[in-house]
């Protein structure tokens, strides 16, 4: 349950993130709501999954998916440009949340 939790805390925030871009600088009143909820719900589940796992985990796991997932919506919905160094700062974004969870004692596996 705990990673579910974390996998909803990471689209809530790429949700809430993508909508800040719509919002205008909270100039759209609802990419504004959606913004302002999406965070909320991101930070409920980001403390439900704050309680079995530790704090560095979970924050490299959620940053780190959420860099990716937001670079990547970027790229195919906003024609923002991706170049090659960008391209390989997320692969070891990747590689790190993997090394994390599946060598790290910190994790449980």
């Amino acid at each position: 349950m705990t990673y579910l939790y974390l996998a909803l805390a990471i689209v809530a925030e790429v949700v809430a993130t993508t909508f800040l871009k719509l919002s205008d600088g909270f100039s759209k009143p609802l990419p504004s709501v959606v913004t302002v909820i999406g965070y909320a719900v991101a930070f409920y589940f980001l403390s439900l999954t704050l309680r079995n796992l530790p704090t560095g985990v979970v924050y490299a796991v959620w940053s780190g998916v959420g860099v990716v997932l937001i670079a990547t919506i970027a790229w195919v919905f906003q024609s923002q440009k991706l170049d090659v160094a960008a391209l390989c700062g997320m692969g070891l974004i990747v590689s790190g949340v993997v090394v994390i969870n599946l060598f790290s004692n910190a994790s449980p596996h």
